[in-house]
């Protein structure tokens, strides 16, 4: 048996390894405008060699800058070379990244940007919310102190997920009180919770938070036209028995031209009562029916009739199954275009916004050091480092608007129609075509135009919304994929609710169109728009 011993192997391969300057290269490429102004602020604080160009202080550089140059020469003039690094015409660096003609042009400044107000500054959280209201009622302290903790372990959707008992436990550890105490506590609280807007925060389902929303909806009603009406109403109820003997008095109540709204106003106001009565009976002991959206079920199961059902139905559609989710946001997601679209003597053009991203420039100051013969060698081979860095990092935004600029070209000139027409314009396209027409790789593409977007006359769009694959395919029909959708989308919007269109169908519609799709295609599109089935979709009358 070999006994196991180490042994040394040779072995030769290749590897395609991303240098340090390429990785940045990569990285900027894939940065928008508001990471790039930022990643430009963090490389300013680290390295003393860039500096931010103040445009509002003249650009006084080309006379420094020789009188520099003249006093640098005299002083060189007669050191050797000692270092290949020096070698290197400073000046020429130097006189580019200084010289105010490297600053970008601000075309960006003149189009027409979105205005602010569209903004928020800091959203409302659902905790927000809650805890507003909750400090304008009129509770207990021990009552208010219950509902916050409940406030507290509300999800994102407005739930309590957690059993009471479980909350009333860790509850009881934090206020040192027995446990009948502090589950009366929480009852108490929670009927509070539940009371607060939006309707249905606080449940601990599905079923009890439409619930919630119903009594809530009730309750609104009542005040409306319960309590304020019924006075008048029992009034009127009273004269008109007391004078019900009258004939004359019968005859003028019954020709009152206010008599005939009166008495539709309260057969709907009473039918509506019975619809809310309905369907909190149907949530509460026929839930699982409500899957099936079976109007003839739930007229069996509730003791009502069809009509009733559907009303219940629309009626149960029109509650918020997530009350909490509307102040679930609680991050601004902040969107600046990156590039215009615009039309210049009937030629479109790309800008690159530029505005708010630091335009850089190499310091003067340490540009003297570097050559200055009194530098100390641990001190030059720094600042050789960091002029390496930062003349990489000039390089690579650079080479980022260019490649961006390119790449908007390409989508300009392939999608002429859609800044013209529209959306319904809008031709398949894909990130491949535009490489090969770059002659660079489908991925520097795919960087150049991740997460940035375009302000356009058709809106601020998102770069990536241009690239879709056509309906049959890669190679296949000139309708995009997005359009396609919209059209599907467009056609169950039209549809008569009693007699929804099928799948089937609409893949007839669609090649009516000149679209050609099938069944399987249609419906796959159908359920990406997460839009029900045909039976789901359909409305009994």
């Amino acid at each position: 048996m070999p006994l196991l011993q180490p042994r040394l192997n040779l072995k030769i391969s290749q590897r395609q390894i991303l240098t340090p300057g390429l990785m940045q290269m990569v990285s900027v490429l894939a940065l928008n405008k508001l990471e790039l102004a930022a990643m430009i602020q963090n490389e300013i604080a680290e390295n003393p060699l860039l500096e931010e160009m103040d445009e509002s202080i003249p650009m006084l550089e080309g006379v420094e800058q020789q009188e520099a140059d003249r006093e640098l020469t005299s002083q060189s003039a007669d050191t050797p070379a000692a270092d290949s690094f020096e070698e290197i015409d400073f000046g020429s660096y130097f006189q580019e990244y200084l010289d105010p003609g490297f600053r970008s042009q601000r075309e960006f400044e003149d189009m027409e940007k979105p205005g602010f107000e569209q903004f928020l500054s800091r959203p409302v959280s659902l905790f927000d919310h809650l805890q507003w209201q909750l400090g304008a009622l009129t509770l207990s302290e021990v009552v208010a102190q219950a509902a916050d903790f409940l406030i507290g372990n509300l999800d994102e959707n407005g739930y309590l997920c957690s059993p009471l008992e479980e909350l009333a436990e860790a509850y009881a550890q934090s206020v040192s009180h027995n446990s009948a105490e502090v589950c009366a506590q929480l009852a108490a609280a929670l009927q509070v919770v539940q009371s607060l807007d939006p309707a249905g925060v606080g449940a601990r389902s599905l079923s009890e938070c439409l619930q919630i929303q119903i009594r809530a909806q009730l309750q609104e009603l009542d005040a409306l036209y319960g309590s304020s009406e019924a006075p008048r109403h029992a009034t009127q109820a009273d004269q008109s028995h007391d004078e019900s003997d009258t004939p004359g008095a019968q005859a003028s109540h019954a020709h009152s031209p206010h008599h005939s709204l009166h008495v539709a106003a309260e057969q709907e106001l009473q039918h509506r009562r019975c619809i809310f009565g309905i369907a909190e009976v149907v949530l509460q002991k026929h839930f699982a029916l409500l899957a099936h959206l079976d109007p003839r079920e739930i007229a069996k199961a509730a003791g009502c009739t069809q009509p009733e059902a559907v009303d219940v139905l629309n009626l149960i559609r029109s509650l918020d199954p997530r009350p909490g989710a509307r102040y679930s946001n609680c991050e601004t997601q902040w969107i600046e275009p990156d590039v215009a679209f615009i039309k210049r003597d009937n030629t479109w053009v790309a800008l690159m916004n530029e505005e708010n991203v630091p335009s850089l420039r190499l310091s003067h100051r340490y540009r003297r050091m570097l050559l200055a013969k009194s530098t100390e060698k641990e001190v030059r081979d720094y600042v050789k480092d960091r002029l390496r860095s930062a003349m990489q990092l000039m390089r690579n935004i650079a080479q980022r608007k260019s490649t961006i600029l390119r790449t908007c070209e390409v989508i300009i000139r392939r999608q002429e129609d859609f800044l013209e027409q529209g959306i319904e314009a809008l031709r398949p396209m894909m990130i491949k075509e535009v490489a090969e027409e770059l002659g660079v790789h489908p991925s520097t593409v795919s960087r150049a135009v991740a997460n940035k977007y375009a302000h356009t006359p058709q809106g601020v769009i998102e770069l990536r919304a241009f690239f879709s694959e056509g309906a049959n395919g890669p190679e296949g029909a000139d309708t995009p994929l997005v359009v396609l959708k919209r059209k599907v989308r467009k056609l169950i919007e039209d549809e008569d609710p009693s007699r929804p269109f099928t799948d089937d169908q609409l893949a007839v519609l669609l090649q009516a169109q000149g679209i050609q799709v099938t069944r399987r295609t249609v419906a796959k599109y159908r359920e990406d728009l997460r839009i029900p089935s045909t039976h789901q979709r359909r409305k009994r009358r």
